[in-house]
């Protein structure tokens, strides 16, 4: 049992009135979340004059955990760059609700998208608590003053992430492990209904991963919130992913379940990987068994 679960658990235990009444209000949320269509209409993304991604087009499905894979500099993380508008499509472009993502106001697509970059940056000296705060900021008008809601997502997001106890701290007082926690923090705490997230289980543990990869699953499930994750790990995208894209050389070669784009066939094309695929003894989900020389 996680962490948030375990917290869950107790607190079930605690107020079983007020779960009882949390729960339906909290189904009802992910039925009534905006559904929200984000796609990739034959976009290119270059850097420095060399295309990383080449005339990719694909959707974005709603409600569902999207995860892109493939082999190192195959354009997983551009292709999240440009999603997110931090990256300008050289030609194409990015649409969200049917418009052009880079003619939208900044925040009122932040109030629509999340994003956690790989290397994030903070202030120097900024606590925990201050940081994940920081995810609030698309959610306050000109004149909008902090409110109990704000409160409730922030305490939300460091319960869900373990993080509460590193509240007070500041960031660059914590392990490379516990910021990515607190970086997941803030990017839940801002409540998007489409979050995406460049390798999010960067510098974790094995336990710390799955915790995280829990935590994106229930915010899914439970909130109606749209995932699409770049992730390194096969296995674990294979077992989280309602959705996988499989990147090589800039181009999308499979998208589906992960059923069928996790095959023998295509690890051998994205990675010059033989493997066996054989099902996840825990999830029933596709699994890689690389085969190595010996």
């Amino acid at each position: 049992m996680t962490h948030a679960h375990a917290h869950a658990h107790a607190h079930a235990h605690a107020e079983p009135q007020a779960q009882a009444h949390a729960e339906p209000q909290a189904q009802a949320q992910a039925q009534t979340r905006p559904a929200h269509e984000l796609r990739a209409d034959s976009v290119t993304l270059n850097y420095g004059g060399r295309d990383i991604v080449s005339n990719v087009s694909f959707a974005i499905p709603g409600g569902k955990v999207t995860v892109i894979v493939g082999a190192n500099a195959c354009g997983k993380s551009t292709l999240l760059r440009g999603l997110s508008r931090l990256l300008r499509p050289a030609s194409g472009h990015v649409m969200l609700d049917g418009r052009d993502i880079h003619s939208m106001p900044s925040k009122e697509v932040a109030q629509v998208v999340g994003i956690l970059p790989q290397s994030p940056i903070a202030p120097e000296g900024i606590t925990v608590r201050d940081l994940v705060a920081r995810g609030r900021y698309p959610h306050q008008g000109w004149f909008q003053r902090w409110s109990a809601a704000d409160d409730v997502a922030v305490e939300r997001a460091l319960t869900a992430t373990d993080t509460v106890e590193l509240a007070s701290q500041r960031l660059e007082e914590l392990s490379g492990g516990q910021r990515q926690r607190v970086w997941i923090a803030m990017a839940l705490s801002q409540d998007p209904d489409i979050l995406l997230l460049d390798e999010p289980t960067t510098f974790l543990d094995v336990r710390h991963q799955l915790d995280a990869l829990d935590v994106l699953a229930d915010l899914n499930r439970e909130r109606g919130s749209t995932i699409v994750m770049v992730l390194h790990e096969l296995n674990l995208a294979a077992r989280y992913a309602d959705h996988m894209v499989l990147m090589h050389e800039g181009q999308i070669i499979a998208a589906g379940t992960p059923t069928e784009v996790v095959t023998a066939e295509r690890m051998r094309e994205a990675f010059a990987l033989e493997s066996q695929i054989i099902s996840d003894p825990v999830s029933r989900s596709p699994m890689v068994i690389p085969v190595g020389r010996a």
